[in-house]
């Protein structure tokens, strides 16, 4: 039996209830026959204020995560999307790959990460020297640092936004990111632009800002999605959300 609107594909989603960017970008970049189900890591303490802050919500997120995985297996998805990204950058490029068989391992399906999506991307377009955007705090921005650092790109620099709660990533306005990419697009040499943090609004803006900025930009909720369709098979081109899924 085939299902009546994910004929294509299902796939099953984790993000953290505090998060209210991924599922809508998620959607409008829906293609026909594949359908997003979210299973949401309950957030008790959103505080994230400062290097503490931040490890304790990711204490909450690997507490939870597992409980949020069992939910969503019964709907019988056919592949795992992970709508939250620090947890998949933490630890370098081994952490990452423990994390992937972790969500293996428990759901028994393949999965797709933001840190490795964004890896993906990186080489598709050739890129070595990079600048990277992300709401976190320090803590947060040198586990990014040496996730790609590890893969051998070179991160010209990381502009961490420090958002103080979990929530406040989504309140993030356009003029901020915008005055974040030109900074980065300004380092010497940087050849592509890179943002993490599922709860920031950046997929609209980084289609646009590719075109004046003359970079790849990649938005980690775009390059996700996109990861997802291409290891499912799915081909479709989606406009409106960067180069990545426009052209690849």
């Amino acid at each position: 039996m085939t299902d009546a609107l994910g004929w294509r594909r299902t796939f099953g989603v984790i993000a953290p209830s505090t998060n209210t960017i991924v599922e809508p970008d998620f959607y409008r970049m829906t293609v026909p026959g594949v359908t997003a189900h979210f299973s949401r890591i309950h957030i008790r303490d959103q505080n994230m204020a400062g290097d503490a802050g931040m490890e304790r919500l990711l204490e909450q997120i690997r507490d939870e995560i597992g409980a949020a995985c069992e939910r969503v297996l019964t709907c019988e998805p056919d592949y795992m999307v992970m709508g939250m990204s620090a947890e998949t950058f933490w630890g370098g490029v081994a952490g990452n790959r423990a994390f992937v068989k972790q969500i293996h391992d428990l759901t028994g399906l393949q999965v797709a990460t933001g840190a490795e999506a964004c890896e993906r991307a990186l080489r598709l377009y050739e890129a070595r020297r990079i600048g990277v955007v992300t709401p976190y705090q320090p803590v947060g921005d040198a586990n990014v640092r040496r996730f790609f650092g590890e893969l051998g790109f070179e991160v010209a620099g990381v502009t961490g936004l420090r958002c103080p709660t979990a929530v406040s990533i989504a309140h993030v306005g356009e003029g901020r990111l915008r005055e974040a990419l030109t900074g980065l697009a300004a380092l010497e040499g940087v050849d592509a632009l890179v943002q993490c943090g599922t709860n920031l609004s950046m997929v609209s803006l980084a289609d646009e800002a590719e075109r004046w900025l003359g970079l790849p930009v990649i938005a980690i909720n775009a390059a996700t999605w996109w990861m997802a369709l291409r290891d499912n098979g799915i081909e479709d081109k989606v406009y409106g959300a960067g180069s990545l899924l426009r052209e690849h």
